[in-house]
């Protein structure tokens, strides 16, 4: 294979990848994100499945979507969120999680969230508030 050959395939390669890890980035909806950045329980909660396996410090436990906004409510007024930066994020068609940082004034948070696709719509079936 000649010098120009691998050096084209290296970059397509290199290319579809990018192109791929950005697709999987995009399926995660900002209003997600950027309800976390805010404190805002409400909008987050829109994204909750009927049931959510929720932890956040002490509670741990599968939790309808009203109790889990609740809590998640609770959490947010007593630590106000400053900021919250994605660490990383993956999966694959129909399930997606993410994995950030959650800084507030009471001290650092790791956050975890899965993602499942459903008649269309993102529904959160996982979230994980822990203290760092």
């Amino acid at each position: 294979m000649s010098v120009i050959k691998k050096i084209v395939f290296t970059l397509l390669f290199f290319s579809g990848f990018i192109l791929f890890s950005n697709q999987i980035k995009a399926q995660v909806p900002d209003e997600i994100i950027q309800s976390l950045k805010s404190g805002d329980s409400k909008t987050l909660s829109a994204y909750f499945n009927q049931n959510v396996e929720l932890v956040v410090l002490e509670n741990d436990n599968v939790y309808s979507k009203a109790q889990a906004q609740q809590i998640v409510n609770k959490f947010f007024s007593s630590n106000p969120p400053e900021s919250f930066n994605v660490i990383h994020q993956g999966g694959k068609e129909g399930a997606q999680y993410v994995i950030g940082n959650l800084v507030t004034g009471k001290g650092t948070y790791r956050v975890y969230f899965l993602l499942k696709k459903s008649g269309g719509k993102d529904y959160i079936h996982q979230l994980r508030i822990e203290a760092q």
